[in-house]
C-alpha cells in the first residue's frame, strides 16, 4: 500500500474515534509535540490523537492501515534520537497516549504492578510506594516521560547494575498491532516458556511493530538500608578497580555505581541550582556509590564503609563522603542525573550513548580522547555513566568561545569517531537511547546483511502496511 497524506475526509474519520476534543490540529498546539527533546529533529503533522481506551487505539491502527496513513507513537517526548518525532513532509499522524494513564491492578503479594502506557514513571514510583514496594527504573526525565516509551526504547537509568533494564522489569504487555487486533499479553508470570517471546520483541521496537498501551511491571520490596557516597578518585582505571572491590564485598547490594569527570562536576555545580561538590578539593574522576540492603540501615552503613576503608587502603579513593540523610543521598543523585542539562549552558554538545565491555572502559576513554582532540582542539569532553554496566554518555562539549552551529555540524564526523572506537571494543553505538531517526543509516552500515534482512522480515510480517513509525529504526520503503 502506498504512504501518503492523509486527505481532510481521513483526518476527520480519525477525529471521530477519539472526539473533536482529543484531536489537535492547530499548529501552535502541537508545536512541543513536533520537534526531538535536544532539537536535532523538527516535523510536521496534520493531527495530533489522544485516544482514551484500547479500542480506540486500535480502531485508529485499523483505519491508518485502510488508508496508509503513517502513525507515529508518542508517549513523554523525551527520546533522544527522534524516535518519537514525525517526519517533516507532514503524513505522519501522532498518536499520544497521555490519557491512558491509569493504574489497573497493584499486587504486593506478587510485587507486580498493571498499568496504562501513558502512566508517567514518577507516577508508577509513588503508586509503588503506596503498598510500600519501589519500582526501580530511575531516569532524569521519570517527572515526564511515560511506561509506553520506557518500555519502547528499553530504557536502562540508574539501577541497571543490579535490577537490569526494562526487558527485565517487564513481565508482560498489551499491545494493538497495526492491523487493529488486540494481542492481550498482560501475563503476570516470571516461568511462561510456551513458544516465542513476543514480550521482548516489542520491547526496544520503537513503536515500528505496533503500540504499547498497557504492561505489567515488576515491584521489589523497599530497601531497609540505604547508602550513597561520593568519592574523588585519580583515574578510570582506579574507578574500576574500585567497582571490581565493591561487586565483591557487596554482591547484590551494590545497586549503584556511577562515574563522573572533574569537568561534569564543574558543570553542574556551575549551572544548576542547589548542586555542589561535597568534597574539599577537586578530582579528575568520581565515583557516586549506592548501596541498599534488605535488612538494616546499620547493614548498608557497615559495607558502605568498609568499601570506603579498603579503598582508601588501596590508593583507590582519594577522598569521599556519605550522605547522612536522605535529603542528601537524592541531592547527590541529582548531581549526577542533572549532568547532561548541565551542559547545555555551556553551548553545543555532541552526544553518544555507548557501552563497552565493563573492562575495556579506560582503555575506551583514553582511545576515545586521543582522537576526538585531535579532530577538535579544545574540545571538552564529558564522558559520563553506569560504569556497572557499562553504558557511558560520551558528550563532546564544544571549545570555549567557538561557533555553536560550526560545532554541532561535525555530529557525524565525531559520532564516526567515537563509534568506531566503541565497535573495536566490541561495544555497541547505542546502550539506551535507542536508534529513532539518529542511528537508523548507521545501523545498517554496521550490522550484518541477514542481521538487517531479519529485522526487515519482522517489520513486514507485522505491520505489511508499513504504517508503524515509518523512518525509525529501518529505512522506510
Amino acid at each position: 500500500m502506498t504512504i501518503a497524506a492523509a486527505t481532510s475526509d481521513t483526518l476527520d474519520r480519525f477525529t471521530a474515534i477519539v472526539g473533536e476534543k482529543n484531536a489537535v490540529r492547530d499548529a501552535a498546539e502541537m508545536a512541543p509535540r513536533l520537534v526531538e527533546n535536544r532539537g536535532l529533529y523538527h516535523g510536521a503533522s496534520p493531527l495530533l490523537i489522544k485516544p482514551g481506551t484500547v479500542e480506540e487505539v486500535a480502531a485508529i491502527l485499523k483505519l491508518a492501515s485502510e488508508t496508509g496513513t503513517p502513525i507515529v507513537p508518542q508517549t513523554g517526548n523525551t527520546g533522544l534520537v527522534g524516535g518519537q518525532t514525525p517526519r517533516a513532509d507532514g503524513t505522519d499522524i501522532i498518536l499520544s497516549l497521555e490519557r491512558m494513564n491509569r493504574i489497573r491492578d497493584i499486587d504486593p503479594v506478587a510485587n507486580t504492578i498493571v498499568a496504562d502506557a501513558g502512566c508517567i514513571l514518577d507516577d508508577i514510583h509513588k503508586a509503588a510506594s503506596t503498598v510500600e514496594r519501589m519500582f526501580p527504573l530511575s531516569l532524569g526525565s521519570q517527572g515526564s516521560c511515560r511506561i509506553g516509551g520506557n518500555l519502547a526504547t528499553n530504557a536502562g537509568g540508574t539501577a541497571v547494575l543490579a535490577y537490569g533494564n526494562m526487558r527485565q522489569l517487564c513481565l508482560g504487555l498489551e499491545v494493538v498491532l497495526p492491523t487493529g487486533e488486540i494481542w492481550n499479553g498482560l501475563r503476570r508470570l516470571k516461568k511462561d516458556n510456551t513458544g516465542y517471546d513476543l514480550r521482548d520483541l516489542f520491547i526496544g521496537s520503537e513503536g515500528t511493530l505496533g503500540v504499547i498501551t498497557g504492561a505489567v511491571l515488576k515491584l521489589f520490596p523497599v530497601p531497609l538500608g540505604h547508602q550513597v557516597a561520593f568519592a574523588g578518585l585519580g583515574s578510570t582505571e582506579d574507578a574500576l578497580k574500585l567497582l571490581e572491590m565493591a561487586s565483591n564485598l557487596c554482591g547484590t547490594a551494590l545497586t549503584g555505581f556511577e562515574l563522573m569527570p572533574r569537568i561534569g562536576v564543574e558543570f553542574t555545580a556551575k549551572h544548576i541550582p542547589g548542586v555542589r561538590d561535597p568534597l574539599e578539593k577537586p578530582h579528575d574522576w568520581y565515583a557516586l556509590i549506592d548501596i541498599s540492603t534488605s535488612d538494616s540501615e546499620e547493614t548498608a552503613e557497615t559495607m558502605m564503609q568498609s568499601l570506603l576503608e579498603r579503598g582508601f587502603e588501596a590508593g583507590l579513593v582519594e577522598d569521599a563522603v556519605i550522605a547522612a540523610s536522605e535529603a542528601q543521598r537524592q541531592a547527590l543523585w541529582h548531581m549526577r542525573e542533572s549532568m547532561s542539562d548541565a551542559q547545555k549552558p555551556e553551548g553545543g554538545s555532541i552526544k553518544h550513548d555507548v557501552s563497552v565491555p565493563v573492562s575495556k572502559i579506560p582503555e575506551f576513554m583514553a582511545t576515545a580522547e586521543k582522537a576526538v582532540l585531535a579532530a577538535i582542539p579544545g574540545a571538552r569532553i564529558c564522558a559520563f555513566g553506569h560504569l556497572g554496566d557499562g553504558n557511558i554518555h560520551y558528550n563532546i562539549s564544544q571549545p570555549v568561545g567557538a561557533d555553536k552551529a560550526e560545532f554541532i555540524g561535525r555530529w557525524r564526523d565525531m559520532n564516526e569517531i567515537v563509534h568506531g572506537i566503541v565497535l573495536s571494543l566490541g561495544g555497541s553505538i547505542s546502550a539506551e537511547h535507542g536508534i529513532g531517526q539518529l542511528k537508523r543509516d548507521e545501523l545498517a552500515a554496521i550490522r550484518p546483511g541477514i542481521e538487517m534482512e531479519l529485522m526487515r522480515r519482522i517489520k513486514h510480517a507485522f505491520d505489511p502496511a508499513g504504517i508503524m513509525n515509518p523512518g525509525k529504526v529501518l529505512a522506510a520503503r
